[in-house]
């Protein structure tokens, strides 16, 4: 019986342990190179896309190729959008890390477009590419490594934000 007291005491114990934590505290972000495979050549929008990251990228930063021209235009808020038209709720998640740009991958749409993407929770919106994924619209999208970050949201996480075509 005491066995059974002692293994919650353990298990707690261990949460302190640095070797038990997935990332120490105020480190920078890395990302698993071997689950990082490289990008092909993706059709855009953009008549000057960011560059690919450079193949020994490891962290957030270097996997983060847009320019800051890029971020700025991508957080532009626009008073009132012409013609700017709703496409629904997507959940979304990261896409490929080696994929450069400020994009997201989605059902709602079937041919390239520009768009906005807002997150209801934090009221931050992102100008960015729609590209069609091939899927169905109630499937989930995945998002750039760029436009996560300016949206501010975690990039582990599964978010719901608004989608708007341009």
């Amino acid at each position: 019986m005491k066995v059974i007291y002692t293994l919650p005491v353990l298990c707690l114990a261990a949460c302190t342990d640095p070797a038990w934590q997935l990332t120490p505290p105020n480190a920078a972000p890395v990302v698993d190179a071997a689950a990082v495979v490289p990008a092909e050549p993706v059709e855009t929008l953009d008549p000057t896309p960011p560059p690919p990251p450079p193949p020994a990228a490891r962290t957030v930063e270097e996997f983060d190729t847009t320019s800051a021209e890029d971020r700025a235009a991508a957080v532009a808020v626009v008073a009132e959008p012409a013609g700017e038209q709703s496409l629904g709720v997507t959940n979304i998640s990261l896409g490929p890390p080696a994929q450069p740009g400020i994009w997201m991958e989605t059902g709602l749409v079937s041919e390239l477009a520009p768009g906005r993407v807002e997150n209801p929770a934090s009221g931050k919106s992102v100008n960015l590419e729609l590209r069609p994924s091939g899927g169905p619209a109630t499937a989930g999208s995945q998002m750039s490594l760029a436009a996560m970050r300016l949206l501010d949201v975690p990039l582990t996480g599964l978010i719901d934000v608004q989608v708007y075509r341009n």
